[in-house]
């Protein structure tokens, strides 16, 4: 049980006290300062204390926001709840990317509470996402690595396990990782493992999840995908993920266009859960950045991956020029 005689405890309490009275009855900081029987930069200080740790979450709602439209037209025609990023065109992938991570991690406490099991799949989108996160206390909850990250040139455990710790920091949550490489050389040996008791816990504990967190894998972005980027495929792979019309993928399983995944040679050596695992979550976020990854899109779009979409206006704007492009 939490100590609710520690020092946090009380500057949170004193900071969710000043939020309510600045937002919830009007008062100004200097009636705030007075009642709290402190100085106006503590008020000052309190306030944005309450916006950083997650205690104030401000939303802006105009009929005339461009943004808020591309949200109304990505949900008619694709039928996800989506979140655009107000970003200049101007902007580099780089700070695209940040830009669209910071947002996500500021939603994601929506999403995810007590009593829930989120699963990630690593790469470069979800690490940006893990430096941004908020604070919320949960119990009883736990983040599940969705695939490996092992392969010939590393085990992998550093990368993907500095993001699995961000989020079982922030949100106080037991971190389940998958100790096992990202592809398998032979489809047997992936085979024999998935039918050890260590690995079937895992797997049985990707059936039950609440909510996915994913990005997507692309050999088109400005910022190459950790897996492009990182060794764990070669040529030869390249080669025949092009002939077999694959775009991206999702936690290390490839898929083409229209979502399809079968006859891709590589996802019988993938430790990535199969999509219908994925569906079957309730909650599936997908975070995108950068119109590189719009045919990426199209095709987890087509494959039923996403409930809610995070992503930048000019990807957002990409998107729905594609898909009129198809009609």
């Amino acid at each position: 049980m939490a100590d609710l005689t520690h020092p946090r405890f009380d500057k949170t309490g004193e900071a969710l006290r000043a939020a309510h009275l600045y937002y919830m009855q009007d008062l100004t900081m200097d009636a705030i300062a007075s009642e709290l029987h402190t100085s106006r930069s503590s008020v000052s200080r309190l306030l944005s204390q309450a916006r950083a740790s997650g205690l104030v979450d401000i939303q802006i709602r105009s009929p005339l926001d461009i943004p808020a439209r591309l949200e109304g037209d990505i949900l008619a025609r694709f039928g996800v709840q989506a979140h655009v990023v107000p970003v200049p065109d101007q902007v580099s992938d780089v700070d695209r990317l940040n830009r669209v991570g910071l947002s996500a991690a500021r939603i994601l406490g929506q999403f995810f509470d007590s009593n829930m099991s989120m699963g990630i799949a690593w790469g470069s989108t979800v690490r940006a996402i893990s430096l941004h996160l908020l604070p919320k206390q949960t119990h009883n909850s736990q983040i599940v690595q969705l695939n490996g990250a092992g392969n010939t040139r590393t085990t992998g455990l550093a990368y993907a396990s500095e993001i699995l710790r961000r989020f079982g920091e922030a949100y106080e949550a037991h971190v389940q990782q998958f100790p096992v490489p990202a592809f398998f050389d032979d489809p047997d040996t992936k085979t024999a493992m998935w039918r050890e008791r260590s690995t079937q816990r895992l797997l049985e504990l990707q059936s039950r999840m609440d909510v996915v967190l994913f990005g997507l894998g692309s050999p088109f972005s400005e910022i190459p995908s950790h897996v492009y980027s990182g060794g764990y495929l070669d040529a030869a792979d390249y080669d025949q993920l092009a002939r077999e019309g694959a775009v991206g993928d999702v936690a290390t399983v490839f898929f083409r266009g229209d979502g399809s995944t079968d006859g891709v040679t590589v996802n019988a050596r993938s430790t990535g859960p199969a999509f219908e695992v994925l569906r079957r979550t309730p909650r599936r976020i997908c975070v995108a950045s950068g119109a590189a990854k719009v045919s990426s899109l199209q095709g987890a779009l087509a494959a039923g991956l996403v409930t809610d979409l995070i992503l930048d206006e000019g990807t957002a704007r990409a998107l729905l020029q594609a898909a009129a492009g198809t009609n």
